[in-house]
């Protein structure tokens, strides 16, 4: 496979996770699978939550596109690999920046940054199923003046 095909291939995977984890998180997550995500819209008692069960989820795919990507199936593995990448992206931002779950200091900061952020604490304004806004993890659309200070 040449290289360009590959960087486009991998590019295409890791943007289009974005539409898939919205899709997810707004039909499935908070809808039948509400019973797995609730968990993150309540106070975590202890370091894991039942949540986190969507990161298996979601790596079992990139798994096996790396795996047939190695494998003779060559367009597999970037977009294997652009799915990787955009969990190890929403890792960063979604349980290390905004939700603090490993012990960073650093802030990034910057308009993205910030509205990203401010997106992601205005969906857990509400703790129901239903009556939540924003579900999107890496991108947000514009938001209202008045929201969540980081």
């Amino acid at each position: 496979m040449e290289v360009a095909a590959f960087v486009l291939l991998f590019l295409a995977a890791l943007a289009g996770m974005e539409g898939v984890a919205y899709l997810t998180h707004k039909h499935l997550m908070h809808g039948p699978l509400w019973v797995l995500h609730e968990s993150h819209h309540r106070p975590r008692p202890g370091r894991f939550e039942r949540n986190d069960l969507f990161g298996v989820f979601f790596a079992l795919p990139s798994i096996l596109l790396i795996y047939l990507g190695t494998h003779g199936t060559p367009w597999a593995l970037p977009l294997g690999l652009g799915m990787t990448a955009y969990g190890a992206c929403y890792f960063g931002f979604h349980d290390v920046v905004v939700h603090r779950r490993l012990p960073l200091r650093w802030r990034p900061r910057g308009r993205y940054f910030d509205r990203i952020v401010r997106a992601h604490l205005i969906h857990h304004r509400t703790q129901a199923k239903h009556g939540a806004v924003s579900f999107g993890f890496l991108w947000s659309p514009p938001l209202p003046e008045r929201s969540p200070e980081r």
